[in-house]
């Protein structure tokens, strides 16, 4: 009786170790990588918010710089080391150091080499395996008398959403939703968007964003990438149900 019992325990393990009846293994978090200059940084702009809002599914790593183009980025071998870490998907921002007057290590031109740069990085993150996902520069608060924002990284995210529809990827319009959200909460509530700039004597810096900043910033994110990457939202925890920007 005992042996028929040994035998049939062996029997049921074996069976158990075969693709039809093993419990599934767990997968590997799906890694999020994010490129772009410090609005993306996690103390400078949305990308440690961003983070908190992915589920155990995924893991964030940031590989944003300060002061970083398109070019800088790349020939400074940045975007070497963010392909390292072999991801899953590459969300992709650049624009406010790609501008006329950053030096011409960093400044590209929108009509041609931006565009260029972000179609190289598109094609080496396939190639790779990996998912591009371009984003458009978040606006700067810098606001005209009639209470608009002055939208001066306009052409560099019109170019940006042009590769995106030539390259076939997901884009994130965070220059269109930035734009709205600024506009619809107004000049006051979203100066406080970033940390007291020490060069302008405690006025708030309009280019960065820190603390509830952040987080409606990458709450604007994640809400695109609900719309246009689902492969990727699946990883995003529930969306809150108060608006974003609500007064």
């Amino acid at each position: 009786m005992l042996r028929s019992s040994f035998w049939l325990a062996s029997l049921v393990a074996g069976l158990s170790s075969c693709s039809g009846f093993a419990a599934d293994a767990p997968s590997q978090p799906a890694t999020i990588v994010l490129v772009g200059d410090s609005t993306v940084t996690d103390t400078a702009g949305w990308g440690g918010a961003f983070a908190e809002l992915l589920r155990p599914t995924a893991v964030c790593k940031n590989h944003a710089k300060g002061g970083a183009s398109t070019k800088s980025f790349y020939t400074g071998n940045y975007w070497k080391n963010a392909l390292a870490e072999k991801p899953d998907f590459v969300l992709i921002q650049f624009g406010h150091n790609d501008m006329p007057g950053k030096g011409p290590h960093r400044e590209t031109d929108a009509a041609t080499t931006y565009r260029d740069n972000l179609k190289q990085m598109i094609r080496e993150a396939r190639k790779i395996g990996a998912r591009p996902i371009i984003v458009t520069s978040l606006v700067r608060r810098i606001y005209l008398a009639d209470g608009s924002l002055q939208k001066e990284l306009a052409p560099y995210a019109k170019a940006a959403r042009a590769v995106a529809k030539e390259e076939q990827v997901p884009v994130v319009d965070l220059f269109a939703r930035s734009i709205e959200l600024h506009e619809r909460m107004g000049r006051e509530a979203t100066e406080k968007f970033g940390p007291p700039h020490k060069k302008f004597k405690g006025k708030f810096d309009g280019t960065h964003v820190a603390g509830d900043g952040a987080k409606q910033i990458a709450q604007l994110v994640a809400d695109e990438l609900r719309r246009v990457a689902p492969d990727l939202a699946k990883n995003l925890k529930s969306a809150d149900a108060a608006p974003v920007g609500a007064k």
